[in-house]
């Protein structure tokens, strides 16, 4: 398969709006870090929200990997754009699909992100009596019910 200059260049806004949306999970992360932080401090309850803060870390962490492969994701991009360019067509091919393996990592950490997010909101509405958690068959039914 032969490649062009716009194959690389053609996930360059995927790449872009991947990192808008991880730029704003990392910021609406930190934020809520913060006031749990504050809450901590201040609360009797620290159990519960020190399993937030925990299950935050590790999301924070994940953020940040998947940031870092999306940059990477970027300047791999750019090198195969190079390598076609000077027409060293083997290693544009390497190179381009080396970046696209990292940004399909990228984005199974995204997903990880988003099971971990859910985890946390459970575990915000725990102490609420009388919560039942259906499965999506069954709520599918109670819908059309």
């Amino acid at each position: 398969m032969d490649i062009s200059i716009n194959s690389p260049a053609l996930i360059f806004p995927a790449i872009s709006l991947v990192m808008l949306a991880y730029t704003n999970r990392f910021l609406a992360l930190s934020n809520r870090v913060r006031s749990l932080h504050d809450a901590y401090q201040k609360q009797e309850e620290k159990q519960k929200i020190h399993g937030q803060i925990k299950n935050l870390r590790y999301r924070l962490k994940l953020i940040k990997n998947m940031q870092a492969l999306g940059v990477l994701t970027f300047l791999s991009s750019i090198l195969c754009m190079y390598f076609i360019y000077v027409e060293w067509m083997v290693m544009a091919h390497w190179v381009f699909a080396f970046s696209l393996f990292i940004f399909a990592a990228s984005l199974a950490l995204s997903f990880l992100e988003i099971q971990l997010s859910t985890r946390a909101i459970e575990l915000e509405l725990s102490d609420i009596e009388g919560l039942e958690n259906p499965s999506v068959i069954e709520y599918i039914k109670k819908k059309f019910e």
